[in-house]
């Protein structure tokens, strides 16, 4: 199976999730999760919530933020993987002064 990104137009999410500024995200979505590239725009941030149905797993591209996983704080930079778990609450927020890029696989389980 081949997914063409190039092909999928991208859209812009104000406030994703009750967080702060945009995030731009192209988004395949199959049976079995999604497939998100993905840009936290300076200042954004992905808001607090929980994985009800999947695991939420990111993989940094560019840039610099955090991660806060069921309390606790990791710190994301280009090659860096945050995973959270289904069950867990989490948010990622863009700290540096460019965009935040990532790769994010969510798995349905």
């Amino acid at each position: 199976m081949l997914i063409n990104f190039n092909e999928i137009p991208a859209r812009t999410v104000p406030g994703m999730n009750g967080g702060t500024g945009e995030m731009t995200a192209k988004m395949y979505i199959g049976e079995k999760g999604k497939i998100i590239p993905c840009t936290i725009h300076k200042g954004g941030s992905i808001g607090l919530h929980t994985q009800g149905t999947s695991d939420d797993i990111n993989y940094v591209i560019l840039g610099t933020g955090k991660a806060i996983c069921d309390g606790v704080e990791e710190k994301l930079e280009a090659g860096v993987c945050h995973i959270c778990p289904k069950g867990s609450e989490h948010s990622i927020i863009n700290t540096g002064d460019d965009d935040l890029v990532l790769i994010t696989i969510v798995v349905e389980r």
